[in-house]
């Protein structure tokens, strides 16, 4: 006689199902999340990927994907003995050093006098926040009219000063990148000042008044108490800043178009030069990887500074 089936009790039914609410919410998220990951992976990782292989290719753009043309190593090789490369490193090591630690000073020094200011602080945080929100287009249009070689009101004033011969800026190969420099550094001067002021925010009064209490001056309160404190921000702003040093395009294309003479090219213009005016696709990837290398290894090298302090 066979005997009676068990009834399986709920608890086990429970298990045994599959799909349980807590797997049909997950699922759920993934497909909400399904969107961006195929669009992360098609437009990141294959793109990467492919330029990648571009970079050992020969490419016009024009013939389409058949008329890709695997060259292996020599669009690097090409790449360390074109002059105008080893200009464009020459160049972007420059405007970094111009653009970097030269406005992190300055936009912390702002920085400490706005937040200890009684009065105006609203207006020259607006103030010099405004540059940074506005287009660097039009900024670059007004710099150029003030930098005219001749018409300019910079150059003006410095006639009347007595300088016969002031420097011609954005046309002169010897002032053009320097040009560049002071305009993106005054453009992205508010950003800086405003990251800094929110770390000074976290900087306790107590700390300032006992120091007031042992003597210390505005200056010595400055060096030993607000430096030190703000080192992340610092940290912050330098990594920052480095990367967005190296990415430099849209005020140069629109300045100078990396003249005269290739005094302001960059890596990023050559890039473009290559990949969008030459065609040449391959050649450009090159410099593409050229540049992330040379991005990753100075990220790098700030980050193993700033884990050996």
């Amino acid at each position: 006689m066979e005997a009676a089936k068990q009834p399986v009790p709920k608890i086990l039914q429970e298990k045994r199902k599959f799909w349980t609410p807590q797997r049909k919410e997950a699922l759920t998220g993934w497909l909400f999340l399904a969107p961006e990951i195929v669009g992360m992976l098609f437009l990141n990782v294959f793109a990467l990927g492919f330029s990648l292989y571009l970079s050992f290719s020969k490419w016009d753009l024009l013939s389409g994907v058949q008329g890709i043309e695997f060259i292996g190593l020599d669009n690097y090789i090409k790449m360390f003995h074109d002059p105008s490369i080893i200009q464009a490193l020459k160049n972007n090591a420059i405007y970094m050093i111009m653009t970097v630690p030269i406005p992190i000073a300055i936009a912390l020094v702002l920085a400490a006098l706005i937040q200890n200011s009684v009065f105006l602080k609203n207006y020259f945080k607006v103030a010099f926040f405004i540059p940074y929100i506005s287009s660097i287009i039009a900024i670059a249009a007004v710099w150029s009219a003030l930098f005219h070689p001749s018409l300019g009101p910079i150059n003006q004033f410095l006639m009347e000063l007595g300088i016969s011969s002031p420097p011609k800026w954005l046309v002169d190969p010897k002032t053009s990148l320097l040009s560049i420099a002071i305009i993106s550094s005054w453009a992205s001067l508010g950003y800086t000042i405003i990251i800094y002021m929110a770390g000074l925010t976290n900087i306790s009064d107590e700390i300032y008044e006992a120091a007031e209490i042992d003597g210390a001056n505005a200056l010595k309160k400055f060096f030993s108490i607000t430096v030190p404190m703000l080192r992340p921000t610092t940290f912050f702003l330098l990594i920052t800043m480095l990367i967005g040093s190296f990415k430099v395009f849209d005020i140069i294309a629109f300045l100078t178009e990396g003249g005269p003479n290739n005094s302001s090219t960059v890596l990023v213009f050559r890039i473009y030069e290559e990949g969008f005016k030459y065609y040449n696709m391959g050649y450009a990837s090159a410099i593409s990887w050229l540049l992330f290398a040379v991005i990753g290894l100075i990220t790098a090298a700030t980050w193993k500074m700033r884990n050996e302090e």
